[in-house]
């Protein structure tokens, strides 16, 4: 396990880390999520080893520290992310992230062009959401207060979440948890305005590809997305959990996308 400081006040994102061949490629999980139990298995599969690989918990979850003074924010789990790699001294990293990982990497890759060459995005955020009581997910999560949500709300969201997502969303700060879902489900930058992460993501010049669900259908706004450059893979026989749900249509589309020419 590695870890750099990432805040003035010292707190500390931790990393699991492969060995390998640059350039190096940085797995990022989603909201709840920790990368080491989402991404190991495919990580080590030869048609995607051999590359150094950094599975790291963003601030807040997982093996990572959590806060209570951070504020949550894309941005700021996005600089706080920046911070680890460049102490890693991580540079044009390949980067494959879920959910709301994908939404702080799409901020990374905008805010800190230099740190990554091209971003493999499953199934992520990319739009504002509705907060929703009692909805699963962060629209769930953002309907509370945080008040409420500490006071009790939490309580309600793990019956909802189930044992297997629970498992490692109860590793996450309260505060971090509550914060990173009100902010994800805003779906914009500066806490609330234009741009959205969409529009950011079509901005980007490196080469992108988004993975969803076949049982999704279509992605909304793929049509703009596709003419901006992003390739759009859809993978059989999944959920949401891309990766955990078919590991092996997830690694042949992961390998796809990493080998795919460089044009953005």
């Amino acid at each position: 396990m590695r870890s750099a400081v990432v805040t003035r006040d010292g707190a500390r994102m931790r990393w699991v880390e492969l060995p390998g061949r640059e350039p190096a490629r940085v797995y990022v999980h989603g909201l709840g999520a920790t990368s080491p139990a989402y991404f190991t298995e495919a990580a080590v599969d030869p048609r995607l080893a051999g590359h150094r690989s950094l599975l790291i918990d963003l601030l807040g979850h997982g093996i990572s520290d959590r806060p209570t003074d951070f504020d949550y924010r894309l941005e700021s789990h996005a600089d706080a992310l920046a911070a680890a790699l460049t102490e890693a001294g991580v540079t044009g990293a390949e980067i494959v992230a879920h959910s709301m990982g994908g939404s702080v990497a799409v901020v990374l890759a905008d805010r800190h062009p230099e740190l990554v060459s091209r971003l493999v995005l499953v199934d992520a955020n990319l739009d504002p959401l509705t907060p929703t009581p009692g909805a699963g997910g962060s629209s769930g999560i953002a309907a509370y207060s945080e008040a409420e949500f500490l006071a009790g709300g939490w309580a309600e969201v793990r019956e909802r979440a189930g044992a297997h997502w629970w498992s490692t969303m109860r590793l996450a700060g309260r505060e971090a948890l509550h914060r990173s879902a009100v902010h994800l489900v805003r779906g914009t930058l500066a806490g609330g305005t234009e741009p959205t992460v969409r529009e950011v993501l079509a901005g980007l010049k490196m080469p992108r590809t988004y993975l969803l669900p076949a049982a999704d259908g279509e992605l909304p706004g793929a049509a703009a997305l596709i003419d901006s450059g992003v390739r759009i893979v859809p993978v059989p026989d999944c959920g949401h959990n891309i990766m955990l749900d078919n590991p092996e249509g997830f690694v042949r589309a992961t390998a796809a996308a990493l080998d795919a020419p460089g044009e953005g």
